[in-house]
């Protein structure tokens, strides 16, 4: 074809450090994870929700530790494929690669639904589509996801433009509705008698119920290290990359304690009912505000979602263009314009490809395969962050390859620990029945397809091998 070029070099280096945050604070999507994550964190926390997102943002930021130092001596458009490859091996590489590249597709599935469920929701509300069918949700599903396709085969520099545009667009409202119902909740004339208190922040169900609610604190922090993918785009990428992860973990950690403790405050504390709301800031901004407030942020909670479903494509093209490039395949080339249009496709073909399963042969409705999709990704993410944060112990405490403090260790040494509990309360005890069950079994067959992939093709593992080497040192 006319449009495809030689592999390398292949991807430009265009970006400024703001793009890079662009991607990774489009992928977190804080303004729909406001929305729709803390509901299932009052589960287990109850009242104490703010204490919940607190412990899981200290969390990432110990998990972030290991990405910037990575960051700094690896520069590499696989992300944590180039950085446990390098440290642990090219086996363990590419299966972490294979793995990270599954949870992005699943999140493009969890998020173009979003998009579709949000979207729905606001036409419905405004009275222009006021009795949709229930597949009515998929038809902006597959919107969302013809969007984010035609968006990622442009050069990257105007497509992490766009996210950072409708992101923080979105996150300005709700941050201008979070001061709005604080300013009402210090005065005393919130509605419902809510009041500003503090005692959202102690725990009424223990600490363990805290702990198990943290789980879907740092659920929702979920892409906060994208920028790695942009390793080969961005200008000054030892700097700048790593300023981007570390400035959208602490971003995030504030922006989540502040608004979660808020959300619960002007519930008046009732978990029950901060719980059941489908909306937690269309609500309370049709109550605080105003019912077009709540319009508002129904529909730049869609655009939040169409956003991060954009951001899987773009992180999840990039990841599997480095695969193909290693293995000299033709997902491993780039357009005229310097983008990987091939692993572009390739990636939402798949995105698309889950639901239509989910749809056809289970019934599932756009909320399903967001919720279904969501479990599964993250319990992958959860085990390539444990070995992304094992490589940055053996690189700066083994080999020794930069100079850091050795107090230094207790940071990937916490994230370990903070990374080993969220799975196991993700699994112990077991689902015994529901779509539940199925989760670990759908996630680990996703790495142990890998694990297999890379045994059954030494070859590809040597030339990956032979491939990260020349990135070593941060080349």
């Amino acid at each position: 074809m006319s449009d495809t070029v030689e592999t390398r070099p292949g991807l430009r280096r265009s970006l400024s450090v703001w793009q890079a945050v662009g991607l990774s604070v489009a992928l977190m999507a804080p303004s729909m994870a406001a929305n729709i994550n803390p509901q299932q964190t009052a589960a287990a926390a109850g009242r104490a929700v703010p204490l919940a997102f607190l412990l899981s943002a200290v969390g990432v930021l110990l998990v972030a530790y290991g990405f910037v130092k990575l960051c700094q001596h690896y520069q590499h458009a696989g992300s944590v494929y180039a950085f446990v490859g390098a440290t642990l091996g090219p086996r363990a590489g590419v299966v972490s690669g294979i793995g990270l590249l599954g949870t992005y597709t699943f999140y493009a599935v969890v998020t173009s639904s979003a998009a579709g469920t949000l979207g729905t929701a606001f036409l419905t509300q405004v009275g222009l589509w006021p009795d949709p069918p229930s597949w009515g949700p998929f038809v902006l599903t597959a919107v969302a996801l013809i969007g984010a396709w035609l968006l990622s085969v442009l050069p990257a520099r105007r497509g992490t433009s766009t996210l950072l545009a409708v992101e923080g667009a979105t996150i300005a409202v709700i941050l201008l509705v979070t001061v709005v119902i604080l300013v009402r909740l210090l005065a005393g004339g919130a509605p419902g008698g809510a009041r500003f208190t503090m005692t959202v922040f102690v725990p009424e169900t223990g600490l363990s119920g805290v702990f198990l609610g943290a789980v879907f604190g740092f659920l929702s922090f979920a892409g906060f290290e994208a920028a790695a993918t942009l390793g080969e785009e961005t200008h000054d990428p030892k700097r700048n990359i790593p300023r981007a992860i570390l400035g959208t973990a602490i971003f995030g950690g504030l922006y989540f304690v502040v608004v979660t403790a808020v959300e619960m405050m002007a519930f008046g504390g009732d978990a029950g009912a901060f719980h059941d709301s489908p909306s937690l800031l269309g609500d309370l901004g049709s109550r605080y505000a105003g019912a077009w407030v709540g319009d508002v942020i129904s529909v730049g909670a869609a655009i939040s979602a169409f956003g991060c479903c954009l951001a899987c494509v773009v992180g999840g093209s990039r990841l599997l263009y480095a695969l193909g490039r290693d293995a000299g395949v033709g997902l491993g080339r780039t357009s005229s314009r310097g983008t990987p249009v091939a692993a572009v496709g390739a990636v939402t073909g798949a995105a698309a490809l889950i639901i239509l399963v989910c749809a056809l042969f289970f019934g599932a409705t756009a909320s399903d395969t967001f919720a279904w999709s969501g479990s599964i990704g993250t319990l992958i993410l959860l085990v390539i962050y444990l070995l992304t944060t094992a490589g940055a112990i053996l690189l700066l405490f083994v080999k020794r390859r930069m100079r850091v403090p050795a107090w230094h260790l207790v940071f990937p040494v916490g994230a370990l620990a903070v990374l080993g509990y969220t799975v196991y309360v993700n699994v112990v005890p077991y689902p015994a029945d529901g779509p539940a069950r199925w989760f670990p079994v759908v996630a680990a067959a996703v790495l142990v397809l890998a694990v297999i992939f890379v045994l059954s093709a030494p070859a590809y593992a040597r030339r990956v091998g032979e491939r990260l080497g020349t990135v070593d040192g941060g080349a």
